[in-house]
């Protein structure tokens, strides 16, 4: 394949919002609209699945409207709007400026004919709504689907999915739950959850589930977002006036009530505490709100008093905090969650309209869509929570553009609660920073989605280094481009570790092998590797290729438990469509519970519930893949692997034939002397103890029921792994021993997935001869030339991550030096 077709390739990684829409002219919009409004509509309808996170006042229901009517004049059918409760009347209101008509609807018997329809959440979420008879779709503050749980969020997505045109219109999309944005991908059809997650989050391998967003990954991340989303702030993010949008400035005022700190209360037990804990938890935290129901009252009622001439909003989010203000306060309207729909929209509609002085709701009721702004410019929070999008959605229903006054909210809270402010306080930040961020790439870019591909590609491409010492050399480079430089039939073995496909990336560079969507995507990528490696290995040679089955999460794969990729099976496979045969497989053992401790896929407990859901510990394979030799009539190498008489014996072949290293001169230890030991020390012992008897299943059981009886049995590593005397499983890998020591002990960057030393050397000295050159096309920390020069041999390697490449000609240099220290015990010998 061509330089120029690995480049194509290359660039067929970025990632772009599919464009499934159509074109539109201005003039088929309404007149009414502003500019940024119909620029939106336009690229919305264009891109055919499209959100818009554009802020408060800037006019989402005009653009919803005008984007379903656009719709509706050019291909007919049913085209609904889901919204929140309570803003029923702010769409009929904008819908007769845009001169649209829409029925509102509570079941699908009511939708009997073409037209733009309006609900609430809660009726496509009981099924009384099908959504699949909608050729168009738009979720209005889609952020509240969040209060309903994650289970039927997941299905609300779900049930869109055959929608040909879908929408989503929301302020607040939440920066600190990047899951929320992958969902809203995932419902307009942009990548699927598991596809996102993969391409842009790391996975902690001590942790299941602990996903956090790679830091060399944030810029694709936000600017991929930006291809199928739009942030907005301000007209001006898009080149337009911002007359008429002056956001209002805010003043928080923060009231802290006194708690007896001293009075603990009592444990379930009965045991009395001294001093009462901080109240962070749902439980502890509607507890101290109970508790302290009578003086938040009273500084409720105190922040009215001395305010008789302004309208208030008392925001609070439990019922018996409802009765308690309503009783403080008379003239206070209620609104409520079992409150008929009617009477709760007539209340709102009324304190909008400056009809009621005080409206006391809840954020999760009434804190989304409606506007309130008009006659009011002050709010009371009765207490404060963990929900930042309830909290700053119900913020903005006061401060939104053409709102007249400062606004002012006062937050009560008890000295119990410092936690919670200064967690609402920090997500506040984070929300502030995000919205900062993609304003600073729509100011940028625009809603062009070409040049933001071309913004992604500063990040393909490598400036090639080179470094070399006596015996080594090395490169900063893409390992295809690298390989292309390396002559024919001159590499004399090929040691290395492949990307386990897209379980890690190593660099935010598109070059990356881990940077792909699948295992199928990966080996796309590795077909222009592979053909090299097969080109610059001499005839007969061997790649011993280190490889690991991947775990695959139910929650990506929607089987709903654990399943193992037969990576290494694909990887044997790979190898041998390009020429390679196979020589066999070396199995390397790992630590079954440190393994669940990173997937949680073989629990005990999970285990005792389903058996048939347990699997096995994934054990690391050393493929062993040979390039033919010339001559197949005897098919040794064009230049063999030899070993002199004199250097290499009878019995070190056995041993090395082996490849497993036993301890002997030990008596045989019983089960009892065995289950005595320290944890620490047994998972050594037993293992060496295994090999010098006949291997007993019960007697095995026996030692690890015996720790487990005196609370000795570790959930951190296997204590009592049996050893193995098949020369092709190695159960005495040292897993610590990597060059990542030397990392830490230097207080450098770590590798994410290190190469283990002693595999790297078993492996050089098995197969090759002094003197010849061993290859890593994903060089790493350099542990193969590292490892090669202390064999005697020569090391080569390139390295994409110029950190790691730094790093490892360093480590590279050290051992070239110490090797260059004579050895005077040996001199004085000679």
């Amino acid at each position: 394949m061509s330089a120029q077709s690995y480049q194509e390739f290359l660039q067929g990684k970025m990632v772009r919002a599919p464009m499934s829409g159509f074109e539109i002219s201005d003039n088929e919009l309404q007149s009414v609209l502003k500019g940024h409004q119909t620029q939106i509509c336009k690229w919305a309808l264009r891109g055919g699945r499209r959100a818009i996170f554009a802020a408060f006042g800037l006019g989402k229901s005009f653009m919803q409207l005008s984007i379903m009517n656009a719709i509706l004049k050019r291909f007919g059918g049913k085209l609904i709007i889901v919204a929140p409760l309570g803003v029923r009347q702010e769409f009929f209101k904008d819908a007769a400026k845009l001169g649209i008509e829409i029925t509102f609807i509570k079941s699908d018997f009511e939708a009997k004919k073409d037209g733009i329809y309006l609900t609430n959440y809660e009726p496509v979420r009981d099924g009384k709504i099908d959504p699949a008879q909608f050729i168009a779709a738009t979720l209005d503050e889609a952020s509240v689907l969040r209060s309903y749980g994650s289970k039927t969020y997941q299905t609300f997505l779900d049930i869109f999915k055959n929608v040909r045109f879908r929408y989503v219109a929301t302020a607040t999309p939440s920066p600190n739950r990047y899951k929320e944005i992958i969902h809203y991908s995932a419902f307009l059809g942009i990548m699927d959850s598991g596809q996102a997650l993969t391409r842009f989050f790391q996975r902690d391998s001590e942790k299941a589930n602990n996903l956090t967003l790679y830091p060399h990954k944030e810029a694709e991340f936000w600017l991929w977002v930006s291809s199928w989303a739009v942030f907005l702030q301000k007209p001006s993010d898009l080149g337009f006036s911002d007359d008429g949008y002056d956001l209002p400035p805010i003043e928080v005022r923060w009231h802290e009530i006194q708690t007896n700190s001293l009075s603990g209360g009592f444990e379930r037990d009965g045991q009395g505490v001294l001093i009462k804990d901080a109240a962070l938890g749902l439980p502890g935290q509607a507890k101290e709100r109970r508790e302290t129901l009578i003086k938040r009252v009273e500084k409720t009622v105190e922040i009215i008093n001395a305010e008789p001439e302004n309208n208030f909003v008392i925001w609070h989010d439990l019922e018996d905090e409802r009765h308690a203000i309503q009783k403080a306060v008379p003239d206070a309207v209620s609104v409520y969650g079992t409150q008929d729909l009617e009477d709760r929209e007539r209340c709102i509609r009324e304190f909008s309209e400056g009809k009621n002085r005080i409206l006391s709701t809840k954020p999760s009721v009434a804190g989304s869509g409606t506007n309130i702004q008009p006659f009011c410019h002050r709010a009371i929070y009765f207490g404060i929570g963990h929900k930042f999008n309830d909290f700053i959605q119900s913020i903005h229903r006061l401060q939104r553009f053409q709102q007249q006054y400062p606004v002012v909210i006062d937050l009560i809270y008890t000295e119990q609660e410092h936690q919670i402010r200064r967690s609402l306080e920090a997500k506040w930040s984070q929300h502030n920073e995000m919205v900062a961020k993609m304003s600073d790439i729509i100011r940028e870019y625009g809603l062009n989605q070409d040049a933001l591909a071309l913004s992604v590609k500063r990040s393909m491409g490598v400036a090639r280094q080179k470094a070399r010492g006596e015996n080594w050399y090395v490169a900063n480079n893409d390992c295809v481009e690298e390989c292309a430089l390396i002559e024919d039939n001159s590499v004399d073995l090929i040691v290395t570790s492949v990307p386990f496909s897209n379980h890690y990336e190593y660099t935010a560079s598109f070059n990356d092998f881990g940077h792909t969507d699948s295992n199928d995507h990966f080996f796309a990528q590795m077909d222009f590797l592979t053909p090299e490696l097969l080109r610059i290995l001499k005839p007969g040679r061997l790649a011993c290729i280190h490889v690991k089955d991947r775990i695959l999460f139910g929650n990506t794969t929607g089987l709903g438990m654990p399943t193992v990729s037969p990576f290494h099976m694909e990887t044997c496979f790979h190898y041998r469509k390009h020429g390679f045969a196979y020589m066999g497989m070396i199995t390397v053992v790992t630590d079954v519970v440190r393994e669940n401790n990173g997937t949680y896929r073989l629990g005990y407990t999970e285990m005792r519930k389903d058996g048939s859901k347990m699997g096995v510990g994934s054990p690391e394979y050393i493929l062993l893949m040979r390039k033919l030799p010339t001559d197949l009539s005897r098919a040794y190498a064009d230049d063999p692997v030899t070993k002199a008489l004199d250097e290499y014996s009878l019995a070190r072949w056995q041993i090395d034939a082996h490849a497993f290293w036993r301890a002997d001169g030990k008596a045989l230890r019983t089960v009892e002397e065995l289950a005595a030991m320290q944890p620490s020390m047994l998972a050594s012992e037993f293992t060496k103890n295994s090999l010098r008897q006949p291997y007993n299943y019960d007697d095995h059981v026996a030692v690890a029921k015996a720790l487990g009886d005196r609370d000795a049995l570790p959930t951190q590593f296997m204590a009592v792994a049996p050893g193995s005397p098949d020369p092709d499983v190695w159960t005495d890998i040292v897993r610590m021993k990597t060059l990542n020591a030397l990392q830490s002990y230097k207080g450098l960057e770590q590798h994410v997935c290190p190469f283990q030393l002693e595999i790297v050397e078993r492996l050089i000295r098995r197969y090759s001869n002094k003197g010849e050159l061993v290859f890593d096309p994903f060089g790493g920390l350099f542990t193969v030339p590292y490892e090669a020069i202390a064999l005697g041999r020569r090391g080569r390697a390139v390295e994409l991550n110029p950190d790691y490449y730094r790093d490892g000609i360093k480590h590279l240099e050290r051992r070239e030096r110490e090797l260059a220290i004579p050895d005077l015990f040996g001199a004085a010998a000679e």
